[in-house]
């Protein structure tokens, strides 16, 4: 199988290439390195099924050959980046995800659209099903990446209504783990980068909002399962935690594995910032067979071994 990775530099994508190459497949990894980065790939090395095409996967994907299936996961995808990038995210995933489209449908590619738990906004349900709409504020500061998402998954929609386009999508929930980027600015790197500093953990509000946060590993396999299984043409899944966890509570445990006491400096609370997520999976359990596996204190720990091992003290 011949498959297209976009975002394939980024932190999940990097995984994902190393994925489907140790599953035999020729990968190709589509990146302009905003926010993504080739020492993500360093693991893939000079594997002989690795063409890395260094391109902004919001301009048309010139992709020559046959290709099986199509991972569209080319866009910022944390808050310091999104505000950074507005404009470059709003396009990756809607002229972006066109493209996409475009690709899968001349080679006759599957499609497998990387959307996020953000569509949900602040939710007023709880937990969050892939049936409710969500409470998202459509012209706030995260509106460039929490409404570009949900106006991708309505482009795919559409589209597959309209035509022969085999397509899913995947609603990711709070991930993490080894090559998240130490300028991320969300929770798990933040802290963990805080805490081998010395320096206290920046919380946000009192820190009782809560997080599905879910191992990288963990999610790779639902996003395999999701992107083969022949059954699952025009779904929408979670993939995420359902264990809830508070922002207060993942620092404490980060300090502790670190080896430093717990200091905190509270921030306020940055406007439209979710105050629970929590994501439904009955569907990933019932159509894939999935759930997440790696406990947050073995995640974490796996993390923080990376860390430190990838950024040695100067």
């Amino acid at each position: 199988m011949r498959v297209v990775i976009t975002g394939g530099a980024g932190f999940v994508g990097s995984h994902l290439v190393d994925r489907y190459l140790r599953d035999g497949h020729d990968v190709v990894a589509v990146d302009n390195l905003c926010t993504g980065s080739l020492q993500n790939l360093d693991d893939a090395g000079e594997h002989p099924r690795l063409t890395f095409v260094r391109a902004d996967a919001a301009a048309p994907l010139q992709i020559r050959g046959g290709v099986d299936l199509v991972l569209h996961f080319a866009s910022p995808a944390s808050p310091a980046h999104y505000t950074r990038l507005a404009l470059e995210t709003l396009a990756v995933n809607s002229a972006g995800t066109g493209h996409a489209c475009d690709l899968a449908e001349r080679t006759g590619a599957r499609l497998l659209y990387a959307s996020t738990s953000e569509v949900y906004g602040d939710p007023l349900v709880h937990p969050q099903p892939e049936t409710y709409w969500g409470n998202v504020n459509p012209v706030g500061e995260r509106a460039c990446y929490d409404e570009a998402k949900r106006f991708g998954e309505a482009l795919i929609t559409t589209r597959a209504r309209r035509g022969p386009l085999d397509a899913r999508i995947v609603r990711i929930f709070n991930t993490y783990g080894p090559r998240m980027a130490a300028e991320d600015g969300r929770a798990v790197p933040n802290f963990i980068a805080q805490a081998l500093a010395g320096t206290p953990l920046t919380v946000y509000g009192d820190g009782g909002q809560t997080r599905s946060f879910t191992y990288v590993d963990d999610l790779v396999e639902g996003l395999v399962r999701l992107a083969a299984h022949d059954g699952a043409r025009g779904a929408i899944v979670n993939l995420g935690n359902p264990e809830e966890t508070t922002i207060a509570a993942a620092a404490a445990v980060i300090a502790e594995l670190a080896g430093v006491p717990l200091q905190v400096e509270h921030r306020p609370l940055p406007p439209d910032d979710p105050t629970r997520r929590k994501p439904d999976i009955t569907r990933a359990r019932q159509l894939l067979g999935w759930e997440p596996r790696t406990p947050l204190r073995e995640g974490l720990t796996r993390t923080l071994a990376w860390w430190r091992s990838a950024r040695p003290a100067s």
